[in-house]
């Protein structure tokens, strides 16, 4: 077993090297006046002792460590730029190498760990033995002590998971996994069309995606037969079960499979405006999904049916004019077949949106109380929420693409992954890493923003109905019936939550006095 652990800082540029043989522990720079220390200084760098690099070797493997910061002068200008390469050796094997691009990879991995380790300390540790006042008219003592248990038991769940998640990713990349894979797609299709850099991106991705797939089995299993039925969520069977995973390999390979193929032909046969396809072919294929899938993709897993006359039909058609708003229909999905948790959602554009309840929702709430959360929903549409995720959503990619199509020529991104070729496929899978610490930092922002839409499309609800009551109390019952935390950190929040605490919407609901108006 070999540890270890460095710290760089910013210091004159050096190159230190030290052998080592059987050494149980062997300091290669160390904060210590030594030895080493005089060396470098000789060398013409003083005051090195700013950097640490210790190394354990435990198995008695004869290691040749190196510590680099190579300066590299700059036309045109008087700095210098610097990187830092650490690399070793085992036995006379395989050298591997870990440059910059590694470090900001493997720094941006373990922050993301260690900000959502801390974020759900934080959140268990704000969880109160007190039931909020506000819900005191539809919780009892024992429900939210069950809440607060389900709220325990899915966070470890998570952690467990993200851990062994993070475990096997680092195991698989430092092995020389990728490579590996990459080595094996290379002989499987040597020759023929089968040769075609297409085809083996195919083969690369789809194989990843299966061992992740396969390798997430036992947790989805674990939560949704063990925890999920512990708590009285679960109507699930295993057909079920079975049956949505295999819809799910079979849509990814109908619809995600052709267009990433496309976007890897575009890559590699139409240069530096490659990029600039790849977007418009996505922006066109999210539009098009936009529209096929209240119709064909999600009634594979659910069945939809038309609302039935009565008085909540009527008073939805009602609400509907009032607002100038025209439904294609509101349809019942059978959400009881899978969970006994509720919810609402808004599909579609045009003449054809469509409004879906949860057939467990309208099992537990009244009638005016389901025209406020349909009411809800509406706003998001009449607020432009819906508009303005879509554009948010293809102005990301298009950004990602651009990005993509710079960094997929950098060879320090793919010796990253001790890759001995650079093909364009795997790329996409190293630019996705390197892109994380930007991502996590974007999903705050837009998290934000998914939150303040909540509030307006909960204002627009209140408004419109006049019902600030019955739209509370709906909230109220939804959080109940789904066990959610009703007092989450606020650092939590930002991290995870598109909606806000359900607390601060009743809060800010109950300011509301609403009056029902004509949009």
């Amino acid at each position: 077993m070999v540890t270890f652990n460095y710290v760089f800082i910013l210091c004159p540029p050096v190159l230190v090297s030290r052998r080592t043989g059987n050494d149980a522990c062997v300091p290669l720079i160390s904060g210590a006046s030594g030895k080493t220390q005089s060396e470098i200084q000789e060398k013409g760098s003083p005051g090195v002792d700013v950097i640490r690099f210790d190394v354990m070797n435990e198995a008695g493997l004869d290691l040749n460590w190196t510590l680099a910061k190579i300066a590299k002068p700059q036309a045109k200008q008087a700095r210098t730029w610097v990187r830092y390469r650490f690399a070793w050796r085992l036995n006379e094997g395989e050298q591997r190498t870990m440059n910059s691009y590694a470090v900001i990879i493997l720094a941006a991995l373990l922050l993301e760990y260690v900000l959502n380790l801390v974020a759900d300390t934080l959140n268990l540790r704000s969880a109160r033995n007190q039931l909020p006042t506000e819900f005191r008219d539809v919780y009892d003592s024992e429900t939210y002590s069950t809440s607060q248990d389900y709220l325990r038991t899915t966070t470890k769940c998570g952690q467990i998971e993200g851990a062994f998640g993070l475990l096997v990713l680092l195991l698989f990349w430092f092995a020389g996994g990728f490579n590996g894979l990459d080595r094996l797609v290379v002989s499987w299709t040597a020759g023929g069309w089968a040769g075609h850099m297409v085809v083996r991106g195919l083969i690369f991705v789809g194989t990843l995606m299966v061992a992740r797939l396969v390798l997430s089995l036992p947790f989805d299993i674990y939560s949704t037969f063990v925890i999920e039925e512990r708590f009285g969520f679960n109507k699930t069977t295993p057909a079920t079960f079975v049956a949505d995973r295999l819809k799910g390999i079979v849509l990814a390979i109908l619809l995600g499979g052709p267009l990433f193929a496309a976007v890897l032909w575009f890559f590699h046969a139409m240069g530096d405006l490659a990029w600039l396809y790849c977007w418009g072919i996505t922006a066109v294929f999210t539009l098009v999904v936009q529209f096929i899938a209240p119709r064909w993709i999600m009634p594979l897993f659910n069945k939809f049916t038309p609302l039935e006359d009565g008085e909540l039909k009527d008073e939805i058609n009602d609400y509907a004019d009032d607002v100038d708003f025209s439904l294609e229909g509101v349809y019942v999905m059978d959400g009881s077949r899978r969970s006994t948790k509720s919810n609402a959602f808004f599909t579609g554009f045009g003449k054809h949106k469509r409004i879906a309840l949860f057939d467990t929702l309208i099992k537990k709430h009244s009638v005016r109380e389901l025209v406020t959360v349909l009411a809800h929903e509406i706003g998001h549409y009449k607020k432009k929420h819906i508009l303005q995720g879509l554009v948010i959503s293809i102005v990301h990619t298009g950004v990602l693409f651009f990005l993509l199509s710079i960094f997929l020529h950098h060879e320090g991104l793919f010796e990253a992954f001790y890759m001995d070729r650079t093909p364009i496929y795997a790329g996409f899978i190293f630019f996705g890493l390197l892109f994380s610490p930007i991502e996590m930092v974007l999903s705050v922002v837009l998290h934000a923003f998914l939150r303040r839409n909540e509030y307006e499309a909960d204002r627009f609800a209140v408004d419109t109905t006049g019902s600030a009551e019955a739209f509370a109390t709906a909230l109220k019952k939804l959080s109940r019936d789904n066990l959610v935390n009703l007092t989450p950190h606020p650092f939590y929040v930002a991290l995870n939550y598109s909606h806000p605490p359900v607390l601060k919407r009743i809060r800010a609901v109950k300011g509301n006095t609403g009056k029902r108006v004509r949009c």
